[in-house]
C-alpha cells in the first residue's frame, strides 16, 4: 500500500527538479532546434514562392514576346504576299500588253512566210508542170 508520507514530499521535490533539469537541458534546446527549423522552412517556402512567382512573370513575358513575334511575322508575311500579288499582276498587265504587238508580229511574219511558200510552190509548180508536159510529149518545151 501507498502510504502519505514524508517520502511521497521528496518523491515529488524530486520529480519537480528532475522536471525544472530536463526542460533546462532536453526540452528547451530541442524546441529551440524546432523553432529553427520551422522558421528556415517558412523562409524557404517563401523564397520558392517568390522564385516561382518570378518564373510565371519571365514565362508570361516570354509568351507575350512570343505572341508579339509570331503577330509581326504573320504581318510580314501578309505584306510580301500583297507585295508579290501585285508585282505579278504588274507582270501579267504588262504581258497583256505586249500580246497584241506580239500577235500582228507573228501575223505579218506567218504572212510573209506564207508567201514565200506561196512563190517557192509556184515557181517549182511551173517546172514540174514543163516537165511533166515535156515527159508526155517526148520533146523539150
Amino acid at each position: 500500500m501507498i502510504s502519505i508520507d514524508v517520502t511521497l514530499l521528496i518523491q515529488m521535490v524530486n520529480f519537480l527538479i528532475l522536471m525544472f533539469i530536463l526542460n533546462l537541458l532536453l526540452y528547451k534546446p530541442v524546441l529551440g532546434i524546432i523553432d529553427k527549423r520551422k522558421k528556415n522552412m517558412q523562409d524557404i517556402e517563401e523564397e520558392i514562392k517568390r522564385l516561382n512567382q518570378s518564373v510565371d512573370e519571365r514565362m508570361a513575358a516570354y509568351e507575350e514576346k512570343l505572341r508579339l513575334a509570331k503577330l509581326q511575322a504573320l504581318e510580314k508575311r501578309q505584306e510580301i504576299m500583297t507585295e508579290g500579288a501585285e508585282q505579278a499582276k504588274s507582270f501579267i498587265e504588262a504581258a497583256k500588253g505586249d500580246i497584241p504587238g506580239m500577235m500582228e508580229k507573228f501575223h505579218a511574219d506567218m504572212n510573209r512566210e506564207v508567201d514565200e511558200a506561196r512563190h517557192i510552190l509556184t515557181n517549182q509548180s511551173r517546172k514540174i508542170s514543163i516537165e511533166i508536159a515535156e515527159k508526155l510529149m517526148g520533146r523539150s518545151l
